[in-house]
């Protein structure tokens, strides 16, 4: 099955309609996980010519609200989306070039942290991102400037 076939599937499973805007999202955001808004509207209107921002926002809202996207708020950061939401994942970020890699749980299921107190809250995801230096900012910053 086709990466564009599939991400019609998911659409309609998702009970939206087909778009050139959703799918073009989609697609940007399958190619290139943790963007940002702007940078995937840059890429729909690379795509597609003429979309509007609000368009753009209005896709990620809704395939984030029916589950087909995940919003990610590193701090420091603007928001951030990606596809990979069947799971319970966590993120790596690197402080020096901002890179981020996706990260597999150790217990597996959500949510793998647990508050030292609820409030009588029923917890079910704990969002977690590690941060560090990636291993190319690590070379980079032992190297002396001459």
């Amino acid at each position: 099955m086709s990466d564009r076939h599939m991400l019609h599937r998911q659409l309609r499973e998702a009970g939206l309609r087909v778009t050139a805007p959703r799918l073009a999202v989609l697609e940007i955001l399958h190619e290139h996980p943790h963007s940002t808004a702007d940078f995937v509207a840059a890429g729909v209107r690379e795509s597609l010519g003429a979309v509007s921002t609000q368009t753009v926002y209005d896709v990620l809202r809704a395939c984030t609200a029916r589950g087909l996207l995940r919003r990610i708020e590193p701090a420091g950061s603007p928001v951030r989306y990606e596809t990979r939401t069947a799971d319970n994942h966590h993120h790596l970020i690197c402080r020096a070039c901002g890179e981020i890699i996706d990260i597999d749980c150790v217990v597996g299921e959500a949510p793998c942290l647990a508050p030292d107190r609820d409030h009588g809250y029923r917890v079910d995801e704990a969002e977690l991102i590690f941060w560090g230096m990636c291993p190319s900012c690590q070379v980079a910053e032992s190297v002396p400037i001459l």
